[in-house]
């Protein structure tokens, strides 16, 4: 399998990994980002690497080599009940792996028959097929609606609660019907809502951002790759948030000093070049805090 990390040479700039510090990527993936990370810290640095797809983590440890290196099996959103030392750079790439896109068995992709899946830990939780089976469809709208960002979501999650879709083909049939030749517009909205809703990825993400940041030393940083419009919120209003000084509500007087300083005034986007060699990283979106 190849994998081609998104932004590297942002990523290493702006997280600037030393020789001998601690790095924790909560995405491992098939260990791209990993890898460099290796190259910075050298060995008397220490790697730990999470992964909620096992297969994937499988598929690194032939690519990542270290005695200093620590894979698990594991979702970010769990880093208070995994024993994680402090870090000095913590990492998060929120796209898809390759294997989940090239894999029909997996579920993620609508250009391919398989079965209607969606989990990224194929071990645990329900698959969309079964939430689909499981939830009311107002709440099917909702999930629709917030996470798929569809305008129209309604006649959409009735017909599928009365298809009960166990393919991507069902459920691409299921669309067609409501929304014709329009459909193929909205599928990657449909597929993406479901996906968020079968791995819960935006209160994981929410985990990660309250969790993740309690476990950076002084001068530590975090760096996080979004894909969505959903996602890249979540991050941007949390590090706004966080290097922004405290005011009185009154005077407006500065109160006390941020603990965080913003790296990234704006979202780092993928150079054309980058966009025309690896197409998947065209809606990638990288922002960067550092704890003082």
């Amino acid at each position: 399998m190849q994998h081609i990390p998104v932004l590297a040479e942002e990523v290493i700039d702006l997280l600037y990994p030393q020789s001998g510090e601690t790095v924790l990527d909560v995405t491992v993936g098939l260990g791209g980002h990993a890898r460099l990370f290796l190259e910075r810290i050298g060995k008397k640095g220490k790697l730990v690497g999470l992964d909620t797809d096992e297969n994937n983590l499988n598929e690194a440890r032939k690519v990542l080599d270290g005695k200093n290196m620590t894979l698990i099996h594991a979702n970010f959103r769990d880093l208070q009940n995994l024993d994680i030392p402090e870090c000095d750079v913590i990492f998060a790439d929120l796209g898809l792996s390759s294997p989940h896109v090239d894999d029909p068995s997996r579920g993620f992709s609508f250009r391919e028959d398989g079965p209607l899946d969606l989990r990224f830990d194929q071990t645990n939780g329900m698959t969309a097929a079964e939430l689909i089976t499981r939830t009311s469809e107002n709440d099917l709208v909702e999930i629709l609606k917030e996470y798929g960002e569809l305008k129209t979501s309604h006649p959409l999650a009735r017909k599928i609660k009365e298809v009960k879709p166990k393919t991507t083909t069902e459920l691409c049939e299921a669309a067609q019907e409501i929304f014709g030749y329009n459909s193929k517009k909205v599928l990657p909205q449909i597929f993406q809502a479901l996906r968020i809703a079968v791995n819960d990825e935006l209160e994981a993400l929410g985990k990660l951002l309250e969790d993740g940041l309690t476990l950076l030393k002084s001068d530590g940083r975090m760096g996080i790759i979004s894909y969505h419009s959903l996602e890249d919120r979540m991050v941007k209003h949390r590090f706004r948030e966080l290097s922004t000084s405290a005011k009185d509500s009154v005077t407006g007087a500065p109160l006390s000093p941020a603990n965080f300083s913003l790296l990234t005034k704006k979202a780092i986007k993928p150079t054309m070049d980058e966009i025309n060699q690896n197409p998947r990283s065209r809606s990638a979106r990288f922002r960067v805090i550092k704890k003082l």
